[in-house]
């Protein structure tokens, strides 16, 4: 396969809300030009883009893709993403990569969530983006209102490139509004170029003057012709769109039917025409905020935005060339651990598909196996010591208990989830010391679920999820004085321990221990030992979790010349400590935190209505930054209360709301639910 030039290669993400037909548009794209002699079909599990089994199986994406195909001369590189928020970190590592992003709206729901939220996360990335309203076949499908509701949602820039043409009453194809032409298709996907029928010229005049307006307002020159009346030309239009995209100043609209493939002629062509190569931004951020010069002829320089655990293939990192060229065989440098790595083979990929090539040019993506030192977010170079800007994560705070389902299982878990969140970062996992749990954290209940066939699928692993044990503490409240005697007789040597400790509650989180014993009634060598079976004790309290916050002053006591040993006062310590917990109304701690929330503004009241009723006190409310019309409700809530938020919070808001939680501290837990821990305990 020969090079591709930097000035020939778009990298385009597709986005939009689940069901849109983002994996049918990339279909229709692959067929289009040739690099597939079939149409797959996500409900016949044939497509090119989800070819995992749990992709055939359910029928949607959980993974973002990468295909390749040439049109005129120019290679589109396409990233298919996720359209469900379990699977939001695949957007977030193909908006990295990616240089311009195309939205799939669903031309007859129109603006869904994840429309909005596929604007707001390209607006972050800082890319150029387009609009493609698909099913514009459908008989429901209304294309004005469609285009109208984009323009008030998502501003003035938003401007029609295709518009639907309809013929005898009857939407027959798609009008060009830069060509002037009428591209009418048949039942094959086949077009042919036509007269723009009498039915459409008035919709014609109306969408082109939107666009020509967007098109004059990218430069000062083609303003002024615009408003003498003179014509702007076809070479014009199409630069001016090209900078207008560019610099954010046109949004365009496109519109088409995936599955009979009508409209995507068209967009393939403004991709090559007018979409941003990966030198447009002329600069690459770097890890340190700074930014670094992108040269096609330079050192060349990868960035690894994605990694995949294959049991065949084994280790698979897709990587973008940010800089330079990189060939076969190199040797570059990981600069996170400092190794050396050889990219022994180098693929462009197809879904599953790989193609060996010998070199790819700056700005081209691709893929490399088996670099087993090398992650995602990590930045190669020969000589430089650079990082390229790392993909930022959203925070998982679904949280589960793995539960493996036999001991082989069991066995084999630990190294098989080490490679899963290789490859998902937005998946977390710890071995919990306190509840004796293995914890695994996600973005919702179809992510833990998709983790768990993976599992089995994969590595062979059959796990099963329960809820997370909360890590409950307790704490004496009051000052007491007990004796703790230990006295054992059995024939020949006995055991005899004697002390008297004073407890109270103490600021520290663990023992506070100390000694006012006068006149030897307790040997010295003898303190330890009880300060040794007060800590052993701590570990359970009277509802079983651990005590903390405890001070203890051993005052007095007795010993026996021949039976007091230290495990005799070990005893002793213990009997003392459980007489202290009758007396000194100990209490259940629980973790609560800071919970900062951000939800539209309209939503406000559901969501503190619903913090009261999950024991959260709302400490403040600000208006969101840099999200107009969101709030961030500040609150301090039971972490026992927010195990199901992700799941809540999302219906609440029907997936715009977000939030951080972190646990800064310990609160006493109101006694009728104290009742019902200890009993569940018990």
């Amino acid at each position: 396969m020969a090079i591709v030039e930097t000035k020939k290669i778009r990298n385009v993400a597709l986005l939009g809300h689940g069901g849109s037909g983002k994996t049918s548009l990339v279909e229709a794209m692959l067929y289009i030009t040739g690099t597939t002699d079939r149409l797959g079909k996500v409900a016949d599990g044939n497509t090119v883009s989800d070819f995992d089994a749990e992709e055939t199986k359910r029928g949607f994406s959980l993974s973002a893709s990468l295909m390749n195909m040439t049109w005129k001369d120019t290679k589109i590189n396409v990233l298919d993403t996720p359209g469900y928020l379990d699977f939001v970190g695949e957007v977030h590592q193909a908006l990295r990569v990616a240089d311009s992003a195309v939205i799939v709206v669903d031309g007859k729901a129109g603006i869904e969530v994840g429309t909005e939220l596929a604007w707001d996360y390209a607006n972050a990335a800082g890319l150029p983006r387009a609009f493609f309203i698909n099913k514009f076949d459908d008989n429901d499908a209304r294309f004005a209102r469609v285009l109208d509701d984009l323009h008030v949602t998502f501003g003035k820039h938003i401007c029609p490139i295709t518009i639907p043409m309809v013929k005898d009453g009857v939407v027959k194809g798609c009008i060009d509004l830069i060509d002037e032409s009428a591209h009418v298709f048949d039942d094959n996907g086949r077009h042919s170029v036509e007269i723009i029928p009498e039915e459409s010229k008035e919709a014609v005049v109306k969408y082109r003057d939107m666009l020509m307006e967007a098109v004059a307002s990218t430069d000062e020159d083609l303003m002024m012709k615009y408003f003498d009346g003179e014509e702007i030309t076809h070479m014009e239009a199409i630069n001016a769109v090209h900078e207008g995209i560019i610099h954010g100043d046109i949004v365009p609209v496109f519109c088409g039917a995936a599955t009979k493939l009508w409209g995507v002629w068209t967009m393939l062509d403004k991709i090559t025409e007018s979409f941003p190569r990966h030198t447009a931004k002329k600069n690459e951020l770097l890890a340190d905020g700074a930014e670094t010069e992108i040269t096609p002829e330079g050192e060349p320089a990868l960035f690894i935005f994605k990694t995949v655990a294959d049991p065949f293939v084994g280790k698979m990192s897709f990587f973008k060339v940010m800089n330079g060229t990189v060939k076969r065989d190199i040797l570059m440098k990981n600069n996170t651990t400092g190794d050396s790595e050889k990219l022994a083979h180098i693929y462009v990929m197809n879904g599953k598909k790989q193609t060996e090539v010998d070199e790819l040019a700056c700005g081209d993506i691709g893929m490399v196996a088996k670099l087993t030192g090398t992650n995602t977010n990590d930045t190669l170079t020969w000589n430089k010591e650079m990082k390229f800007a790392p993909i930022t994560y959203p925070t998982s705070y679904y949280t589960k208990a793995m539960i493996p389902e036999t001991a082989k299982d069991e066995g084999k878990i630990s190294q098989s989830i080490v490679k899963m969140i290789e490859e998902d970062l937005t998946l977390k996992y710890e071995n919990n010391a306190e509840t004796k749990q293995m914890l695994v954290a996600g973005l919702g209940e179809m992510h833990l679920a998709v983790l768990s066939a993976k599992l089995k699928n994969r590595f062979g692993v059959s796990v099963k999820f329960e809820d997370p044990k909360i890590a409950y503490r307790e704490k004496i409240t009051k000052r007491v004085d007990v004796e703790g005697k230990h006295k054992k007789q059995n024939g020949g040597s006995g055991q005899y321990g004697h002390v008297k400790i004073r407890f109270a509650p103490a600021e520290s989180e663990g023992l506070e221990f100390t000694v006012s014993v006068v006149g030897g009634t307790v040997p010295k060598n003898f303190y330890p030992a009880v300060e040794k079976g007060l800590q052993d004790s701590m570990a359970k309290g009277v509802a079983g979790y651990p005590l903390v916050g405890l001070a203890a002053d051993l005052y007095d006591g007795s010993y026996h010349d021949v039976d007091s040993d230290e495990i005799s006062f070990k005893t002793a310590a213990n009997i003392a400590y459980k007489k202290c917990l009758e007396q000194a109304a100990p209490v259940i701690l629980e973790p609560v935190g800071d919970l900062d929330i951000t939800v539209p503004d309209g939503i406000v009241g559901d969501v503190m209505g619903d913090l009261n009723k999950r024991r959260g006190a709302v400490m403040g409310m600000d208006p969101a930054e840099n999200k107009k019309g969101y709030t961030v409700v500040h609150a301090i809530v039971p972490k026992a209360e927010i195990v199901d938020y992700p799941i809540s919070l999302r219906a609440m808001t029907q997936g715009r709301g977000s939030f951080e939680y972190a646990v800064n501290g310990y609160d006493t837990v109101p006694g009728n639910i104290a009742e019902k821990i200890k009993k569940a305990n018990a």
